[in-house]
């Protein structure tokens, strides 16, 4: 399995204020966009003719990430030979044999991560995040896990996410249209220790079976940023991301 190797920070202080190291979820089917992409990850379709992924990964570079552990499933060659030509990052492949739902991949790359607490990040989606921030929050909570949340008005394609006076999640709510609200961004700080001591399946949804389970019996806390948010999980926000991304 093709790997590169990252040299980790030895002043445990370093680590615990500068968050350098993130999981990214790509192993995606890309179902709802077959119809747009048939033969690419989700993750790769191209956006002005640029793999999505790349412009995941030049964010997160310029929040000062340095190692990328790349959760990969359907068609997980074709991002291999794209990242492993184009893309000069120390980074690590994690490749399931069968889909684990988001919780089981991000359990599996976290036996990869040194790193007490490590950023986790979708392949399809750029939330344009402070990293600085959100980890600030999460530390100064001692949190187990913190989520980034973004305001957003006229929806129906999310849930959303409401929280108490102390930051603490208040409630999950499903899917359904909504004037306005606070949706999940999919961008998480974890505490890594603590979550791979979680007595979970092999295969699970973070978000279902770990956030809305535990969050009245966790240190689960929100963020809201308003940074720039894109998901092209569908083909109209893939359409849309034509233009959104053309001049970045």
């Amino acid at each position: 399995m093709p790997n590169c190797t990252y040299t980790y920070p030895q002043n445990t202080l370093a680590i615990t204020k500068f968050m350098q190291e993130a999981i990214i979820l790509a192993g995606g089917l890309g179902t709802r966009l077959r119809s747009t992409i048939s033969d690419l990850p989700k993750c790769m379709a191209p956006v002005n003719g640029k793999p999505f992924i790349d412009f995941v990964i030049e964010y997160f570079q310029q929040q000062g990430i340095k190692h990328f552990i790349f959760s990969l499933g359907y068609l997980s060659e074709i991002l291999i030979e794209h990242l492993d030509k184009h893309i000069h990052i120390d980074k690590t492949y994690v490749i399931e044999e069968f889909p684990l739902g988001t919780g089981g991949a991000i359990k599996k790359c976290c036996y990869h991560s040194f790193n007490p607490n490590v950023l986790i990040a979708n392949g399809d989606t750029i939330f344009k995040v402070s990293v600085e921030e959100l980890l600030q929050h999460h530390n100064s909570y001692h949190a187990d896990c913190t989520l980034s949340l973004k305001r957003m008005e006229n929806f129906d394609r999310y849930g959303t996410v409401t929280l108490n006076n102390d930051n603490t999640i208040a409630s999950f709510k499903e899917k359904q249209f909504y004037e306005k609200g606070l949706i999940n961004g999919g961008v998480y700080i974890l505490n890594r220790e603590k979550f791979v001591q979680e007595n979970l399946p092999e295969k699970f949804s973070f978000e279902t079976d770990y956030l809305e389970k535990f969050f009245n019996h966790r240190k689960i806390y929100g963020l809201v940023q308003d940074g720039y948010f894109i998901d092209i999980g569908i083909p109209e926000d893939f359409l849309k991301a034509q233009n959104e991304l053309k001049n970045i």
